[in-house]
């Protein structure tokens, strides 16, 4: 069983940066393909990034060169950096962990509850 916590998120301006953070517990993080998805109001959960067991790194088109996913396995920790936000990045940013590697929700067992995320244009 593994365990996820969110934090990081908040209101920012166009243009503006965060940083979120994913906190698991359990000792076979580094062995878990971690991922951020997002959620809009209205809207479906879409893939943002993952990052894999040994550190490969996937991302939408969309959001390469503004966002970097990484992690840290002595923390137990993913991040999400996130740069030139836009308003349409406004969205709950979930924390997911799987076994296998993938950019879809199937892919994934575990999930956070999320943080919320405001860019103001």
């Amino acid at each position: 069983q593994v365990q996820l916590v969110e934090s990081g998120g908040g209101l920012v301006q166009a243009g503006g940066s965060l940083r979120l953070s994913c906190a698991a517990s359990g000792r076979t993080f580094s062995r878990y393909t971690m991922g951020w998805f997002r959620q809009a109001p209205g809207k479906e959960r879409e893939f943002v990034a993952a990052i894999g067991w040994h550190y490969n790194t996937y991302y939408v088109d969309s959001m390469k060169g503004r966002f970097t996913i990484s992690r840290d396995n002595a923390k137990n920790t993913v991040y999400l950096q996130m740069n030139s936000l836009k308003p349409e990045d406004t969205a709950v940013y979930i924390c997911a962990a799987g076994r296998g590697e993938g950019t879809t929700i199937q892919s994934y067992d575990y999930w956070g509850q999320g943080t919320q995320v405001t860019v103001s244009s």
